[in-house]
């Protein structure tokens, strides 16, 4: 496979898993782009590669550098912003992590607080399994919430480590 239909699968393949992701697919394109691209790519630049709008590509590249996932670069004598994305899959990983948690985590264990805190008679069927419930699922959000707290923290070798130690 030649390396410009390698990117194109890579850049098409990575807009489609970021979908899961919770992002959008030209955001996660965008991504990939700069990912796999050897120098920084102006605005300009992504949008031909990509065959999307000015619009679409500013609304996504600052929505990649809000994630950390993305920086501007400023090369000498240039008048237009380059931009470049993370090399280190390790870090990307964490930072998309990073920024799952706070956008989907964090407000779904606010609101099971929040929820637990129903109001009743404590014995009564109904109120004690909708209790039950919540409070069974914030405990795993809980521990969800160490866990990935500790993989974006940790390093790439003793989290791979260790998480070859469980499945073992």
């Amino acid at each position: 496979m030649k390396l410009t239909e390698a990117k194109q699968q890579f850049i098409s393949s990575w807009g489609a898993f970021g979908t899961h992701w919770g992002i959008n697919r030209t955001m996660a394109q965008i991504h990939a782009l700069l990912l796999v691209s050897a120098d920084p790519l102006t605005q300009d630049d992504i949008m031909e590669e990509l065959n999307i709008s000015r619009g679409n590509t500013n609304m996504n590249i600052r929505e990649l550098i809000n994630w950390g996932l993305v920086e501007r670069v400023i090369l000498p004598g240039e008048r237009k912003e380059f931009f470049s994305a993370e090399k280190d899959i390790w870090k990307v990983v964490r930072l998309i992590v990073k920024e799952r948690k706070k956008r989907e985590l964090d407000p779904l264990l606010k609101l099971l607080d929040q929820l637990e805190e129903v109001e009743g008679d404590k014995r009564d069927k109904s109120i004690k399994t909708f209790v039950d419930t919540v409070s069974g699922m914030k405990r795993i959000g809980k521990q969800a919430d160490k866990t990935l707290d500790m993989m974006i923290k940790a390093d790439e070798h003793w989290f791979v480590g260790s998480l070859m130690k469980l499945i073992k």
